[in-house]
């Protein structure tokens, strides 16, 4: 099982002490570091500032949105940090939702998946540098109308990688499936291995499909989960329960919540309709105790380091190529690093 220390994102100030996370990560073994961004701090900055530090870590974006950059600026970004970082860059990209896209970036969020596959279409070609950057859009148009004097272009900088790796953040079945067939890795949030035949099946759909970059034997499936070492795993259990609710109940409109899906189809349906509605009404405390144990346990890791290390096992087995954790502490880095590396 590989390893990666999840940065997240801001927020209402930087977080303090990142720079040591990130060096103990490296000295613990962990393969890579990632960050985030919503509506606040960027996914790139983070990673070229504190990525600085590091020699051997992977660098990932997990997830740049889609409508924070045209294609080809985030290509721009990607090749970049890979120059930068002598050839480290992962980029993990997602659609984000209605509200960030048409709330934040001012962009309509309609057909994600046919706007995701033409995003990374011009991403691999301005990686590629084979020739000028073209699409016909209809969402990334290039040129674009207007004057009539816009032209193909190929970029000044040669990338270093036209193989930069290409993860695809997704957790519906269609979603999924895009992955298999045009990206490189799955970024998935709140995995539940009990639902790998179901995740399989999507997945195997799209690595059947004509022109699939890859097969399960080289497909990354990197799955964002909170491991918690501790022996009062009841306790942990309690204090995750807030962040549940947040994402069931949070982020996301009240008529389309991917995070709440998820949970849905894990069979939680009455569970995420209760949730949903205290936290709607401002009950966010209510709605953290709406949460039962075996939803937080079902997506976590918690508990004493026999309890982890066969979690770990059956997340491996179930097909997760990576665990994206998240730690507070320097001494936390080092014993998820002592233990699951």
């Amino acid at each position: 099982m590989k390893l990666g220390l999840q940065l997240g994102y801001w927020g209402a100030q930087p977080p303090a002490g990142t720079g040591e996370l990130v060096d103990a990560a490296e000295a613990a073994g962990f393969d890579a570091i990632f960050a985030a961004e919503s509506w606040g701090s960027d996914a790139f900055t983070p990673l070229a500032w504190w990525g600085s530090r590091t020699s051997h870590v992977a660098l990932g974006t997990s997830v740049a949105q889609l409508s924070a950059r045209t294609p080809t600026n985030c290509a721009m970004h990607a090749l970049t940090l890979d120059h930068l970082s002598g050839g480290r860059a992962i980029l993990g990209l997602g659609v984000s939702g209605p509200q960030v896209v048409e709330g934040w970036y001012g962009q309509p969020f309609a057909k994600p998946l046919a706007r995701t596959r033409e995003y990374i279409d011009i991403v691999r070609q301005v990686l590629a540098r084979e020739r000028p950057v073209t699409s016909d859009g209809p969402h990334y148009r290039l040129p674009a109308g207007g004057t009539g004097l816009g032209k193909a272009l190929k970029p000044i900088t040669h990338p270093l990688r036209a193989d930069l790796p290409i993860w695809l953040g997704a957790e519906g079945p269609k979603n999924v499936a895009l992955a298999a067939e045009i990206a490189d890795g799955w970024l998935a949030i709140y995995y539940s291995p009990r639902l790998a035949p179901m995740y399989n099946q999507w997945l195997d759909e799209g690595f059947a499909r004509a022109g699939a970059r890859r097969s399960r034997e080289n497909f990354a499936v990197a799955a964002t989960c909170q491991v918690v070492l501790t022996d009062d795993r009841a306790g942990a259990i309690a204090k995750l329960k807030p962040t549940i609710a947040l994402y069931v109940g949070g982020m996301g409109a009240k008529e389309l919540n991917f995070h709440a899906q998820v949970y849905e189809r894990m069979g939680y349906h009455d569970e995420v309709a209760e949730i949903s509605a205290l936290f709607q009404a401002g009950r966010k405390e209510e709605a953290a105790a709406a949460v039962p144990d075996e939803m937080v346990a079902e997506t976590m890791i918690i508990g004493n380091a026999e309890h982890v290390r066969g979690e770990v096992k059956r997340w491996e087995d179930a097909g997760v190529t990576m665990l994206l954790v998240t730690a507070q502490s320097v001494a936390r880095v080092g014993e998820l690093g002592a233990l699951l590396k």
